[in-house]
């Protein structure tokens, strides 16, 4: 009896007809190979479960979330014994095994996948993604629960007990800061670090992916002038919120009621440095008390308007909605990471950041397609479709299948959230 992954007469192994079913268009094998060679994590010998099985594994686990690592590798393989296209026997692998499996691969792997496939997607066809000539985008940060071991711990630590630092409660949690593509809720930039790390600090090592022709939305939280100008340096645009506090003194101010301003670092308290020229928008929002403050690099009121602006902060939601399909759509009420360790903890983390981007892609091919918002397009529903082509890929290669037709499947999904 063959154990899974023996080499048959023909050579052909059954993880050579493994496959994460739609989603390997956005990750085909011969890209995973390509990164598994870059990271040296191809194996040198013939496994019971080889590297490029690993990488479809952890994708269909978070794919899957919530169901056990024997499960997960039954639905992998189910549609290959169905169909009869592996006349072998599928020995399921231990959960020891795969978990051995999962730490000789690492994260460097999927960390390299997500930053040869991750990237803003929206054409300029595409509906409620840009604002006038500026894709629009936004930043920001969250935190993932962990399972409560000794090496998560120490590792990344536990949140504060009310916020005063007292003592440290609950599980522990990593934090992630991320860059969204509005308009697609697709994630193009991910930093992950230790609660320790602010979202200030691990923001810094996403603002590279900015790009001229960008317009960079943020909260109050990430305002300072250091990193103000870290983003405006990359020639993307800014419009972020600042604190009801800081003093933005009245340079100049503008016809549709926004001002210039200077802005000058904290430390600076006598100006004795050069400060930074900014626009200022103030509102209020009915229902709400308090005066909204935004700032934009964006100095010329007739480029963008200060009501429009104003209306124009509100995307900075969606990163929210595309925390809530990571969260709440692929990983299930109350997601807990399901990795012990460290490493497999930042593995899971961007195994769910790679199928929620290969979804909200495929996603968007298909409102381009129907000459429709992708907003309008269910995203619980398209998981589903994902879900049943895994289980179907014997029957259903994505490999002979047009992407039109997805486009078809998945518009039958035109009904909301």
């Amino acid at each position: 009896m063959p154990r899974a992954g023996q080499l048959k007469s023909s050579g052909e192994r059954l993880s050579d007809r493994v496959a994460v079913g739609v989603l390997t268009q956005a990750f085909p094998r011969s890209l995973v190979d390509e990164v598994l060679v870059e990271t040296g994590r191809m194996q040198l010998r013939n496994r019971l479960l080889p590297a490029r099985l690993v990488v479809y594994f952890v994708l269909a686990m978070c794919l899957f979330s919530g169901q056990s690592y024997e499960e997960v590798a039954r639905l992998l393989t189910a549609g290959l014994q169905d169909e009869r296209r592996w006349r072998g026997t599928w020995v399921v692998p231990s959960t020891a095994a795969i978990w051995k499996a999962r730490s000789r691969l690492g994260v460097a792997p999927l960390r390299r996948l997500f930053a040869r496939v991750c990237c803003p997607v929206a054409t300029p066809d595409t509906q409620g993604a840009f604002y006038g000539v500026w894709r629009l985008t936004a930043i920001d940060g969250t935190t993932f629960d962990l399972p409560d071991t000794k090496a998560n711990m120490e590792a990344f630590g536990r949140p504060p007990r009310s916020g005063r630092g007292e003592l440290e409660v609950g599980r522990p949690q990593l934090r992630m800061v991320g860059l969204v593509e509005c308009g697609t809720h697709v994630v193009f930039d991910a930093a992950v670090g230790g609660l320790r790390a602010g979202e200030q600090t691990l923001a810094r090592a996403v603002l590279g992916s900015l790009r001229p022709g960008m317009l960079l939305l943020a909260d109050r939280g990430f305002y300072g002038v250091d990193l103000w100008c870290k983003a405006a340096a990359t020639g993307a645009d800014l419009l972020w919120r600042v604190r009801k506090d800081l003093v933005l003194p009245v340079v100049e101010q503008l016809p549709d009621g926004s001002y210039l301003t200077e802005n000058f670092d904290r430390s600076d308290i006598h100006h004795t440095r050069r400060g930074v020229r900014v626009r200022a928008v103030e509102y209020t929002i009915a229902g709400h008390e308090g005066v909204y403050r935004l700032l934009t690099t964006i100095l010329d009121p007739s480029m963008a308007p200060a009501a429009e602006l104003a209306a124009l902060y509100a995307q900075r939601w969606e990163f929210e909605s595309t925390l809530d399909e990571i969260k709440t759509h692929l990983g299930g009420s109350h997601l807990v990471l399901r990795s012990q360790h460290p490493d497999g903890a930042e593995q899971e983390l961007y195994g769910f950041l790679l199928v929620h981007h290969a979804i909200r892609h495929l996603m968007h091919q298909a409102a381009n397609q129907a000459g429709q918002d992708p907003d309008r397009i269910s995203f619980i529903r398209s998981v589903r479709v994902v879900r049943r082509q895994v289980t179907d890929q014997a029957a259903f290669s994505p490999r002979q299948t047009h992407p039109r037709l997805w486009c078809a499947i998945l518009c039958g999904c035109l009904t909301g959230r």
